[in-house]
């Protein structure tokens, strides 16, 4: 038996030695240690001796299998510390490597653009509201004066979910249901996305919109005016020249749209403004008598005015941005810049 398990261990030694791996060491491991192995078999010969050949036997087999196991230890230690020496040199740190930036968060032009949006009007007393994106055709344009034969209900304009259901092409319904539970005086704005099917640098399917409107008792056209200038002078500046022209929105009558004297050229007359020194900023007017009866308001005794403004269209302006498509794309070489 001791001769025996000299030349086993002996061997076991050998083969430990000679592995080139962690895998091949436990291959070693399990062919002399395992269940299996050759030790294990040793141990299942005891059975056929007695008295003090067995208990010498055995003291025998376990000191070989202590001596095994422990060389096992070494071996398989020193693949572990050859392992992390390999890693810890492929993984070290460059320190000669520039050092990478880590740029702080920013709020997007547009989320700029329309915070001080709404704080100019809440400073003058409005109040914010907001719809459903996905809305119905009563809202979206029945109650706003637009019937069924106008042209902002062609598909090209609009995305219908179903025949009466719709992505609104306004916030102007917010307008309608603001007036459908709350009675006069009323000072609103709603901010919110809106949805048209059109695409290019100017436009894009999705935008934001600013609606706001105002209606009390003896709401005239001066009190739309002084609003929209003073808005207008606190978004551009104090210098910034202002004109209205006459116009059409179904919504409202007279309805008017609002200029402001080019932001890029001084009103020289460029690209930008087409060579005219102005740019139109946003579409207004008092409210339609028709608007007011479909929420049941007395037309003959309030009366309102209401504007609509793109803020993408105010931060291309603000910012000097030639293409809409930039606030969409989210090339952070774009948005770092604001």
């Amino acid at each position: 038996m001791r001769e025996r398990l000299d030349r086993l261990l002996k061997e076991a030694l050998s083969e430990l030695g000679n592995a080139a791996s962690k895998e091949a060491a436990l291959q070693v491991k399990a062919k002399y240690l395992g269940r299996k192995g050759e030790l294990s078999s040793l141990l299942k010969e005891l059975a056929s001796l007695t008295g003090d050949d067995k208990r010498g036997a055995g003291e025998l087999i376990n000191n070989a299998k202590n001596s095994l196991e422990a060389a096992v230890g070494v071996r398989l230690s020193g693949f572990d510390e050859k392992e992390m020496a390999e890693r810890l040199s492929a993984e070290r740190v460059d320190v000669t490597l520039p050092g990478r930036c880590v740029y702080p968060g920013k709020l997007h032009p547009v989320t700029q653009v329309l915070s001080e949006v709404e704080e100019i009007f809440l400073n003058l007393g409005f109040t914010i509201a907001e719809g459903p994106e996905v809305e119905l055709d009563s809202y979206n344009f029945e109650a706003l004066n637009i019937p069924k034969d106008h042209p902002a209900r062609d598909m090209q304009d609009t995305f219908y979910v179903s025949g009466d259901v719709l992505l609104r092409t306004h916030t102007s319904p917010v307008q309608i249901r603001v007036m459908e539970r709350a009675a006069p005086p009323l000072r609103v704005i709603a901010p919110g996305t809106v949805y048209r099917r059109d695409s290019d640098i100017t436009h894009t399917p999705m935008f934001h919109q600013v609606e706001g409107f105002m209606v009390d008792e003896g709401v005239t056209f001066a009190n739309l005016k002084a609003v929209l200038t003073h808005f207008l002078h606190r978004l551009f500046g104090e210098k910034t020249s202002v004109r209205f022209r006459p116009s059409f929105f179904p919504f409202t009558e007279p309805s008017a749209e609002v200029d402001i004297r080019c932001v890029i050229c001084s009103g020289k007359g460029c690209r930008v403004c087409k060579g005219s020194g102005w740019l139109e900023i946003l579409g207004a007017g008092m409210i339609h008598p028709n608007v007011f009866k479909s929420v049941n308001y007395d037309y003959e005794k309030f009366s309102g005015f209401a504007f609509g403004l793109g803020i993408e269209r105010i931060a291309m302006l603000k910012f000097g941005i030639d293409d809409l498509r930039l606030f969409f794309e989210n090339d952070l070489r774009f948005l770092r810049q604001f």
